[in-house]
């Protein structure tokens, strides 16, 4: 059965070396894959998730040594939020703790224990604690005992001017719909999927507009489950909202359309396959620097230019 929901999370970040450090050794992640800015190849991305990087699991980053912080603002992604078990939440604030970790106390959003914290850039993140969240996978490898580890998104919210639009979008082409409201914000989510299911839009009126950078989310991603669903939702965004998508492009892991949608947040759907083991081994993921095919020429100026990571 295909799912609906959130495909990943790209956002920008400053320093290479201090990125996989935080995302792998404190939260505990996988780097499921090396490789580059396919169309900036003097930066890395990294693309961080669950042992096999599924759809619902992928935070990735264009991590650049200089990159200057960014502002946060209308039009752009407010947090992004991981799901855990529902008794996680104390060893992860303890753990926030002990790393120094800017946090915040725990809260309660929309019934669930919600622990606010964030990056090393300044990256809004929080962890939930979910209710039968420990009946599902967790990758045992990583830094975090599989009791507490991450499991994947929970939700991802929008700092928004006006909601409608934006949930239009959502229920019409994406797959969501609304479930509920609290305060300012109202919670989306598509049935069919645990991971990445929920989409939270936060109006904030005149809030000012804000620009990319060092902490800031570049666009959140979803799901199509092949060729033909992702056409489907082309013609849908025109047809019934008049919006234009990019032409399609291969990112050789997925296949990516982007659009802004009505509040100016960039989104792409990107397709399920084929996956993060088409040029390596379940096992290797993440070890080795990959490039596409039209980048392979230029592999030795590439690898001098980007920083080191060890």
């Amino acid at each position: 059965m295909h799912h609906h929901g959130i495909h990943h999370v790209t956002a920008i970040a400053g320093p290479a070396r201090r990125n996989l450090a935080f995302y792998t050794e404190v939260l505990g992640l996988r780097l499921v894959k090396r490789t580059v800015n396919f169309d900036d190849p003097n930066t890395y991305h990294f693309y961080y998730g669950d042992e096999a990087g599924h759809p619902g699991t992928i935070l990735t980053f264009f991590p650049w040594e200089q990159a200057a912080p960014g502002r946060l603002g209308a039009g752009e992604t407010f947090e992004t939020a991981f799901r855990v078990p529902e008794g996680a939440i104390a060893y992860w604030t303890q753990r926030l703790l002990e790393k120094g970790v800017l946090h915040d106390a725990p809260t309660r959003r929309f019934g669930d224990s919600i622990l606010e914290f964030r990056d090393p850039d300044g990256m809004r993140l929080a962890l939930v604690g979910v209710a039968g969240a420990e009946q599902e996978p967790a990758w045992a490898m990583g830094t975090i005992p599989p009791d507490y580890a991450i499991r994947g998104f929970h939700a991802v919210t929008l700092l928004l001017e006006q909601g409608e639009p934006t949930g239009g979008i959502l229920s019409d082409v994406l797959g969501f719909v609304e479930v509920g409201r609290e305060g300012t914000t109202t919670r989306y989510r598509t049935g069919d999927a645990k991971l990445g299911a929920m989409i939270d839009l936060r109006v904030a009126s005149g809030f000012p507009r804000g620009h990319l950078g060092a902490g800031t989310v570049h666009h959140v991603a979803f799901r199509a489950a092949d060729d033909a669903e992702q056409a489907a939702m082309v013609r849908k965004l025109a047809e019934n909202h008049g919006l234009r998508t990019t032409a399609q492009k291969n990112r050789d892991y997925f296949r990516s359309v982007y659009f802004r949608e009505p509040n100016g947040v960039l989104f792409e759907i990107a397709t399920d396959g084929p996956g993060f083991a088409v040029d390596e081994t379940p096992e290797g993921l993440g070890q080795a620097l990959k490039l596409p095919a039209f980048l392979q020429p230029r592999r030795a100026a590439i690898e001098a230019r980007l920083p080191p990571l060890a």
